[in-house]
C-alpha cells in the first residue's frame, strides 16, 4: 500500500531511513543536502503554507491563458483555414481536457510545488522528473519574454504615455510585476485575480457586441489552395493544414497545466487543486468557442488572420476605432498582463522545485523572509527580458515554449499511466474520469502536437531542443549525482521504492 497523505503538503523529516511496517527500510542515500547546513536546508526554502483557495487558483488557472484569447490562435487561420483551425482547436480542447484530468489525480497524490516534475520524478525516474521539468521550464521562460513584446506592442498602438515598443517597456514590465511577486504570493495571486477578471469580461462584451455582425458565409472565405490534399473551401491548405494549426489551437489552453505548481501554497491541496483545474478548464473551453467563433464570423477569417489585435480588427471593419474596440483594445492589454504575470509565478515555482531537489543549482531555491523564491523570480526574469531586449522576435518565442509544452504534456499523461498500473493502490483523492484511457488520448495528441511545432517554424524547433541537450548534458554529468534527499519529491519517490521493496521481499 502507497504512503498516506493528507490534506496539507507533506515535508517529511530527513532521517535516512524510515519505517514501513515492521521493518527498517534504508531510503536510497546517494544524494545529499549541502554539506554544513543539513539542519536548515528546508528551513530556508519554504513557501508561504495557505495562501490560496480553489477560487485564487481557478483564476490563476485561467490568467495563464487568457492572453491567448486575445491574440495568436488567429495566425492558425493562415494555415489550416477556418474548419483546419476548427479541427485543431477541438483535438486541442480534447488533449488538454484529457491531460488537466490526469492532471487533478495526480496533484491529489503529489501536492508539492514541483508539478509536472513531480509526477514524471514519481513515476518515471530522475530522469524523466528532470526531462518534464526542463521541458515545462523551457516553455515558461520562454512565454513571459514574448508576451513582454506583445506588452510593448499594445502600448505603442494604444498611445499610453507616448511610449514606443522597446527595452524600456519589457525591463518595466519585468520589475514592476517580479516586484509585485516578491511583495508576497497572496498579494500576487489576488492581484492576477482582479486582472484576469477585467480581461474575460471583455471577451464576453466582444462576443456581444460582434455576434450581431456573425455570418456565416464569413468563415470560409480564405483563397483555395487548389494542390493541397483534400483541399476545400473550409480546409483552404487541405488535410495538412489541420496538423499545422495545432499549435494554434493550443493557444487557447496553453499554460493551464500549470495550476498544481501552486501546491505548497494552498489550503487543502488534495481537495483544490483537482477543483481549480477542472473550473479552469470549464472556462476556457467556453471562452475559447466564443471568441473564435465570434470574430472569424463577424469580420471574416481572410480578414483576421495576420491581424496582430483580431479582436479588435473584428469590431471595426472600416478601420475606424469604436467605444467597444478600445475598450477591447485596452481588455487585450490587461489580458497580455494578466498571463504574464502568472507565467513568472510558474516559473518560479518550477525553478524553485527542481533547485530544491538538486537538479539545478540549489542557490536559486533560497526564500526570502516573505516566503517569496526571489531567484527563481529574478533570474529567469533577466534572461527573459534579455531574450526580448535583444531578439525581439515574440512570435519564435512563443514557438520554442510551444515545443517545450509539447514534451512536458507527453511525459506528463505517461506518468499518469505508469502510475495507475505500478501502483494502483496509490490513494487517491481524486480519480481521472475514464482512467488510463483518459491519458492515453493525451499522450497521442501530444505527440503530434509536438511533430506540428516543426511544421509551423523548424527553427524555433531545433532551437527548443538544442537547448534540451545541454540541459541534459548538465543533468547526466553533474546534478544527477547531487540530488538532494530530502527535498519532497525526491522522498516521495525514495518512499515508493522502499515500498516496492517491501513488496518483492
Amino acid at each position: 500500500m502507497g504512503p498516506q497523505r493528507s490534506g496539507s503538503v507533506p515535508l517529511p523529516p530527513s532521517a535516512p531511513h524510515r519505517l514501513l511496517g515492521s521493518r527498517a527500510v534504508s531510503l536510497p542515500s546517494a544524494s545529499r543536502e549541502p554539506a554544513g547546513e543539513p539542519d536548515d536546508y528546508l528551513e530556508r526554502r519554504k513557501l508561504r503554507r495557505g495562501s490560496a483557495g480553489w477560487l485564487l487558483l481557478t483564476g490563476l488557472g485561467v490568467a495563464y491563458v487568457v492572453s491567448g484569447d486575445y491574440s495568436g490562435w488567429n495566425f492558425g487561420l493562415a494555415e489550416g483555414g477556418f474548419g483546419g483551425l476548427a479541427v485543431a482547436m477541438v483535438l486541442m480542447g480534447a488533449m488538454y481536457t484529457c491531460m488537466v484530468f490526469a492532471l487533478a489525480e495526480l496533484s491529489s497524490i503529489l501536492p508539492t510545488a514541483g508539478g509536472g516534475y513531480g509526477f514524471a520524478r514519481r513515476a518515471l525516474g530522475p530522469w524523466g522528473g528532470f526531462l518534464t521539468g526542463t521541458a515545462i521550464l523551457i516553455e515558461y521562460v520562454l512565454a513571459p519574454a514574448a508576451i513582454s513584446i506583445f506588452i510593448g506592442d499594445y502600448v505603442e498602438s494604444l498611445g499610453l504615455f507616448g511610449l514606443e515598443s522597446g527595452w524600456p517597456v519589457y525591463l518595466a514590465c519585468f520589475v514592476v510585476f517580479i516586484g509585485i511577486h516578491l511583495w508576497g504570493v497572496g498579494e500576487a495571486l489576488r492581484f492576477s485575480f482582479v486582472v484576469t477578471g477585467i480581461a474575460v469580461a471583455a471577451l464576453v462584451v466582444f462576443a456581444l457586441a460582434a455576434l450581431p455582425e456573425f455570418d456565416a458565409s464569413s468563415l470560409d472565405d480564405i483563397p483555395v489552395d487548389s494542390s493541397a490534399l483534400g483541399a476545400s473551401s473550409w480546409l483552404p491548405m487541405g488535410l495538412l493544414g489541420i496538423w499545422a494549426a495545432f499549435p494554434f489551437g493550443m493557444w487557447f489552453f496553453l499554460g493551464v497545466e500549470g495550476v498544481p505548481l501552486a501546491a505548497e501554497e494552498t489550503r487543502e491541496p488534495a481537495r483544490t487543486l483537482p477543483r481549480a483545474i477542472r473550473w479552469s478548464m470549464g472556462i476556457l473551453v467556453v471562452l475559447a468557442l466564443m471568441t473564435f467563433f465570434t470574430a472569424a464570423g463577424a469580420r471574416g477569417s481572410s480578414a483576421i488572420q495576420d491581424a496582430g489585435n483580431p479582436l479588435v480588427e473584428a469590431l471595426q471593419p472600416d478601420g475606424e476605432a469604436t467605444v467597444l474596440s478600445r475598450i477591447v483594445n485596452y481588455a487585450g492589454l490587461a489580458g497580455l498582463v494578466a498571463s504574464f504575470f502568472s507565467l513568472i509565478y510558474a516559473c518560479s515555482r518550477q525553478l524553485f522545485a527542481l533547485s530544491r531537489a538538486g537538479y539545478l543549482p540549489r542557490f536559486l531555491s533560497l526564500t526570502s523572509s516573505r516566503r517569496a523564491p526571489y531567484l527563481g523570480l529574478v533570474v529567469p526574469g533577466a534572461i527573459g527580458f534579455a531574450l526580448a531586449a535583444s531578439t525581439g522576435n515574440g512570435a519564435r518565442m512563443l514557438n520554442i515554449a510551444v515545443f517545450g509544452a509539447t514534451i512536458s504534456y507527453a511525459l506528463m499523461s505517461l506518468s499518469h499511466i505508469v502510475l495507475r498500473r505500478r501502483e494502483p493502490e496509490l490513494p487517491r483523492p481524486y480519480r481521472t474520469p475514464g482512467g488510463v484511457l483518459t491519458s492515453s488520448v493525451a499522450l497521442v495528441l501530444a505527440c503530434a502536437a509536438l511533430v506540428a511545432t516543426f511544421l509551423v517554424d523548424v527553427t524555433a524547433a531545433f532551437i527548443a531542443l538544442a537547448v534540451y541537450i545541454v540541459a541534459l548534458a548538465y543533468f547526466g554529468l553533474y546534478s544527477r549525482r547531487h540530488l538532494v534527499a530530502k527535498a519532497p519529491e525526491e522522498e516521495f519517490a525514495a518512499l515508493a521504492a522502499a515500498e516496492a521493496e517491501l513488496a518483492r521481499d
